[in-house]
C-alpha cells in the first residue's frame, strides 16, 4: 500500500512552490503508478493553493468512504487509518501555509498603503 494522498500532496505543492526536485518527483511518479485519477489526479497537478485545498478535501472524503468501508479484522484497517491521520493532519498545514501567505500579503499591502502615506506621491 501506499500514501497516494501524501505523495500527490507532494507533487501539487511542488507545482505551487516551483520546485524543481526531478528525483522526489520520480519518485512520487512511481508511487502513484496506476492510481493517477479523481482527486489524486487533480492534487498531483494542482497549481495553486486553492487548488490544493480543493483536491485534499475529496481525496480526503474517498479515503474516509475507503475506511469506514473496511472491516476492522482486514491487516489493512489500521494503515487506512493511519493514512486517514497522515492526510487530516497534512490538510490543516496546507491550510496553515494558505493563512500564512495570507498574513503576507496582508502585511505587504499594508506596507505599500503606509510608504504612500509617509512619502505621498504627486501626479
Amino acid at each position: 500500500m501506499s500514501c497516494y494522498e501524501i505523495e500527490a500532496l507532494r507533487l501539487g505543492l511542488m507545482n505551487v512552490l516551483g520546485t524543481s526536485d526531478r528525483s522526489a518527483r520520480e519518485h512520487a511518479m512511481t508511487e502513484l503508478d496506476g492510481h493517477l485519477d479523481g482527486p489524486i489526479e487533480g492534487l498531483a497537478t494542482a497549481t495553486s493553493l486553492a487548488e490544493v485545498e480543493r483536491h485534499l478535501d475529496a481525496a480526503l472524503v474517498d479515503l474516509e468512504e475507503e475506511v469506514a468501508a473496511t472491516d476492522p479484522d482486514d491487516p489493512a484497517y489500521d494503515y487506512k487509518r493511519g493514512r486517514l491521520v497522515a492526510v487530516r493532519d497534512a490538510e490543516r498545514a496546507v491550510k496553515r501555509l494558505t493563512n500564512q501567505g495570507e498574513h503576507v500579503l496582508d502585511g505587504l499591502g499594508d506596507a505599500h498603503d503606509v510608504l504612500h502615506e509617509t512619502f505621498p506621491v504627486d501626479d
